[in-house]
């Protein structure tokens, strides 16, 4: 039951940041004159509907996005114009969009343009979307994923504020060991159970065990985790001395430190050639809590993860491919769908060690997250999405005013129909890379951390 509240919970919060991500758009393109005829969560077949004014409000039933249809996005375009134009029954000018063309792309696109003008009247002429200054068309673009980066601050805010942060440090004075590792694993592979082929470490192979507080290393006395790590990477892959404490007794041993790609710092994932004993040391959780500033500067080191994540997203989608196919395990780093997200919050709901306020901090992080991811998703600079939209409508305002500068004619608004061949194929590449994940969650799902 625990396991379907946390996956109810997590669909309901995408659900809602759908909802509002088109809010985003919808409230700014009606409040500049714009005409909207359509509000809806999901795609597929309607659930439900109604129709209030102009728009008709309503819900789908495949709860994967969602859509505001907005008049006039697409210009008439002159060399699709057929006949020119013609007179409705009021003698009103109305443009006409030829439906046939020559060459595949050209007839996407008059094709796209009828279906876009088949409902357009004389009496729209002046609420067009593509008619718009670009500032408003920016605004209106730029509303839905602003929202959802403002619903990961406020979800963020109330979990630094409410619950804080929590962080490990190490317990002060000598180091003890809390952890020993059994095999040496490349640090892109660290979590992954160990197989015979593994070569075992040296803190394993000299016995250390859960509990041994190091004294010294290489004949220097140990007062702290920082000065014993210190030595252990200088030591590279050389012989010397540690003693430890276990039971009231002093035990020395002579060990062989190995070298590994380790990262140089906590804060640089930066790999270096250091020496590696395999163990770890004993922590305590601390508590931090933050406000709105603090907030910002976490979302500014989680937006430049994202970014990293983004750039990198065609290769890790790749990679969880290979998994499925079972040519490698799939990475515990790698993206995961709504279905992974969905599954992850089952699991933790149904934890029966995890206290409640850190279950519902968990799921409210997890949304958080998502929020934030999609938000910056949606401003990259590519259409369908809607930065490819704000792209557009900058280039107008860039190339209008530069011919406004230079006294040349206006060139007038931005064509986007002419991009649509762009639109496709990245909207194919975003299905295909969203099935790929959807799957992989289904067959290969990431796996939560032990503990």
């Amino acid at each position: 039951m625990l396991y379907v509240l946390g996956v109810l919970a997590f669909a309901l919060a995408l659900v809602i940041s759908i909802g509002l991500h088109e809010l985003g758009h919808m409230i700014p393109a009606k409040k500049f004159g714009g005409k909207v005829t359509q509000y809806f969560v999901g795609f597929g077949p309607t659930v439900w509907s109604t129709q209030r004014g102009e728009t008709e409000y309503g819900i789908k039933a495949i709860p994967l996005g969602g859509y505001v249809k907005i008049v006039g996005m697409l210009p008439p375009g002159g060399d699709d114009l057929a006949d020119e134009v013609t007179t409705d029954a009021d003698g009103n000018t109305v443009t006409k969009v030829r439906k046939s063309n020559t060459g595949m792309f050209a007839q996407l696109i008059s094709d796209a343009r009828a279906a876009e003008w088949e409902t357009i009247t004389a009496a729209d002429s002046d609420r067009l979307f593509y008619k718009m200054p670009w500032w408003k068309k920016v605004i209106v673009m730029a509303g839905g994923p602003t929202v959802n980066l403002v619903i990961a601050f406020v979800l963020f805010l109330l979990i630094f504020g409410l619950y804080g942060v929590r962080s490990q440090e190490v317990d002060a004075g000598r180091p003890v060991v809390d952890e020993v590792s059994t095999c040496l694993l490349p640090y892109a592979e660290s979590g992954r159970a160990c197989t015979t082929s593994d070569n075992k470490t040296p803190a394993y192979l000299a016995g250390l065990k859960p509990g041994d507080t190091i004294t010294a290393f290489g004949g220097q006395e140990i007062t702290s985790w920082s000065q014993l790590r210190r030595l252990i990477r200088s030591n590279g892959d050389e012989k010397t001395a540690l003693t430890y404490e276990r039971d009231g007794q002093s035990i020395t041993k002579q060990i062989t430190t190995t070298v590994q790609a380790r990262p140089t710092s906590a804060n640089d994932e930066t790999l270096t050639q250091v020496g590696f004993l395999g163990i770890s040391p004993a922590t305590h959780t601390v508590v931090t809590h933050g406000g709105p500033l603090f907030t910002l500067e976490q979302m500014g080191y989680m937006t430049k993860d994202s970014v990293v994540a983004l750039a990198q997203l065609p290769v890790k989608v790749w990679g969880v491919g290979k998994a499925i196919v079972g040519v490698e395990p799939r990475a515990a780093d790698s993206p995961i769908s709504i279905v992974g997200g969905g599954r992850i919050a089952g699991e933790v709901s149904s934890q029966s060690d995890f206290p409640v306020a850190e279950k519902l901090a968990f799921l409210a992080s997890l949304a958080a997250g998502f929020n934030l991811f999609i938000g910056l998703f949606n401003f990259v600079p590519l259409l369908p999405l809607d930065g490819g939209h704000i792209a557009s409508a900058l280039w107008e305002a860039l190339r209008r005013g530069f011919a406004r500068l230079f006294g040349r004619p206006d060139p007038g608004h931005v064509d986007a129909a002419k991009l649509l061949p762009v639109a496709y194929v990245v909207a194919s590449a975003l299905l295909v890379m969203g099935v790929v994940l959807i799957v992989g969650d289904l067959v290969v799902p990431v796996q939560m951390p032990a503990g």
